[in-house]
């Protein structure tokens, strides 16, 4: 696509240049239907406002309590300094990714997310493997992520089993029975109930707000004795069997990463929010900052309330044993467990209904076998309900790691982790290419909604993503600790290799002859190309 440069624009009543009105008018960029200039009309009814897609991106995150959903990881992995420091680092690595998807998602809000932008972005002959391989990675991504998002409720709910009666033993397969029916209940609350109980997000958020100050406040208060700051803020605490403490903090980086796991919830349902190009980037920016704070806070609350660490250490879930250790009282300790047991459904939820649109999108595309089921839209029901169904299955496959791996929990969670944050570095690295060839403003019409980043920024934002790609891609593979045993082994590199092998057998077997990915109109560029 060419655009040529006009002298001296004036800028008019929208906001914009005289040429980027023209752009984004010969575009088709509109209000009503911003996807215009991609071929894509809309197919979902737009039940989501400001404070709906806040809300959902909120609750799918929940940044404060994932960190005690995975805090076990990091207790091995360093201790409370692997926490609290990997928080701050995650904050400026996550916000990076965050401003990189937020910039394109003000053009193209669509729920196809990453992998329609790598398409968008890439250089015609590219176009196509890339986004398709984005398009993989970001759909097995979040089934893997949802696989994780559920793991904590059968480990909170065994955890209080143990608590009130020390002598029963949680087996593998008890978790497994309790991850395959809330796996089973929730999609069938997705399919039949969320559209018309949209509400209960809202309810989630606060819900999660309020819980936030009042356990964290709690724990402060009531810690009798609290931790020293100095075995807080500067004791490293390695049990892992890793000699090297910078591979070990690296490693356990994984739970404060998770803070923002599910962070491009909101960009996959973008076609059910209204005015999707500014509310988009606002969910976004909203889900980094209040995570960053509560989690932070939170971490920190955590950190000075117990004084026994070995305790906390062989404990099935430690923040219970925290909670206990902090109030001195059981009942207490239970009730903010079950509370954080109950906001984990918001989560889980979220997660279900945001990849069922990603799934459904990359069908709508004909990427995926089956297409022509898991693109369908129920008419009664307004949910993709075939996309919600094969991931429901996915799922349910993966628990299955469950009952041959005591630490399967670490392996979905990196899974997720790692796939997530590949497929934000595919748009991340072709926007910094667009940058540094001047070509930006070319691939990226603006609109009067369009957010942008200065140069520098930018740059820094998308070097940034990749960054954190690279990072969780080699250190999320590793075991959590040594010797690495096949009971206690990171089975991520095991899913993302199947993942690669299922994406193989699906190009050569259907994608490869119906999926092109969506570009911008050639009959627009030619337009464009003229008009100015």
């Amino acid at each position: 696509m060419s655009i040529k440069s006009a002298s001296d624009p004036k800028e008019d009543v929208a906001g914009l240049t005289s040429l980027e009105k023209t752009v984004s008018t010969s575009l088709g960029i509109t209000e009503d239907n911003p996807l215009s200039h991609l071929g894509l009309e809309p197919e979902v009814r737009k039940d989501l406002n400001l404070l709906g897609i806040i809300a959902t991106g909120w609750n799918i995150c929940n940044s404060w309590v994932a960190v005690a959903a995975t805090m076990s990881i990091s207790i091995a992995s360093g201790g409370p300094m692997t926490m609290i420091y990997g928080i701050v680092i995650i904050f400026l690595l996550g916000g990076s990714c965050a401003l990189s998807m937020a910039e394109i998602a003000s053009t193209y809000p669509t729920a196809g997310g990453q992998y329609h932008w790598t398409s968008i972005l890439s250089p015609p002959s590219l176009s196509r493997g890339l986004s398709y391989w984005c398009g993989l990675v970001n759909t097995f991504g979040w089934i893997a992520s949802i696989a994780g998002f559920i793991v904590p409720f059968p480990t909170i709910t065994l955890a209080l089993v143990s608590f009130w009666n020390p002598g029963y033993v949680a087996e593998a397969w008890h978790t497994f029975v309790i991850y395959q029916a809330l796996n089973i209940l929730l999609t069938v609350y997705n399919i039949f109930g969320l559209k018309k109980t949209f509400w209960i997000m809202d309810v989630g958020f606060f819900m999660s707000i309020i819980a936030f100050f009042v356990m964290a406040i709690t724990c402060l208060v009531e810690s009798n004795p609290k931790q020293s700051s100095e075995s807080i803020w500067t004791h490293f605490e390695n049990t892992s069997g890793w000699s090297s403490d910078a591979v070990v903090f690296l490693i356990g980086l994984v739970n404060p990463n998770f803070i923002y796991s599910g962070l491009d919830g909101v960009i996959h349902l973008s076609e059910e929010c209204s005015n999707a190009a500014t509310a988009i980037p606002r969910a976004l920016a909203s889900t980094v900052l209040i995570g960053f704070v509560t989690s932070l806070g939170f971490a920190i609350a955590l950190c000075y309330s117990y004084h026994n660490f070995d305790d906390v250490l062989a404990s099935a879930f430690p923040a219970l044993e925290i909670f206990y250790q902090a109030t001195a009282s059981a009942r207490v300790a239970t009730f903010f467990t079950i509370v954080l047991a109950i906001i984990s459904l918001f989560a889980i939820t979220g997660a279900q209904q945001t990849a069922s649109r990603l799934t459904w999108s990359f069908a709508r595309d004909e990427a995926l076998a089956m297409s022509s089921h898991l693109s369908q839209v129920h008419p009664r029901w307004g949910v993709p309900i075939y996309a919600l169904l094969f991931n429901a299955v996915c799922v349910a496959a993966l628990g299955c790691i469950y009952l041959g791996s005591s630490d399967a929990f670490n392996s979905l969670v990196s899974a997720g982790l790692i796939l997530q944050q590949l497929s934000f570095a595919f748009p991340a690295a072709l926007m910094l290419y667009h940058r540094i060839s001047g070509t930006v403003q070319e691939i990226m019409p603006l609109n009067k909604e369009a957010f942008r980043l200065p140069f520098g920024t930018g740059a820094l934002a998308n070097g940034l993503t990749i960054v954190l790609a690279l990072i969780s891609t080699i250190f999320y593979n590793f075991p959590a600790g040594l010797p690495a045993t096949a009971d206690a082994m990171n089975y991520a590199s095991a899913v993302t290799g199947a993942l690669v092998l299922i994406g193989i057998v699906n190009w050569y077997g259907y994608a490869v002859k119906h999926y092109n990915g969506p570009r911008l109109d050639s009959h627009h560029s030619a337009t464009v190309d003229e008009s100015t």
